[in-house]
């Protein structure tokens, strides 16, 4: 019944993977910017650490792809 669901299951923070999984020197994929411990905690991880893990994928987007 939709009254069981928690406000945490109806709003899960999504994969940031887009299936080019190919790991630099670095241990960071070159798709979606993750660290490999990053995509394995990924899974159990809270949404919080979640938007965390983002906001670094983003920075390191960045870093490597400044404009």
């Amino acid at each position: 019944m939709i009254e069981d669901l928690d406000e945490a299951s109806l709003c899960t923070v999504p994969s940031p993977c887009v299936r080019n999984c190919c790991l630099d020197e670095e241990n960071v994929c070159m798709g979606c910017y993750r660290t490999m411990s990053e995509i394995c905690a990924w899974h159990d991880a809270p949404n919080a650490e979640k938007i965390e893990i983002l906001v670094r994928c983003r920075a390191r987007y960045t870093t490597r792809h400044p404009r």
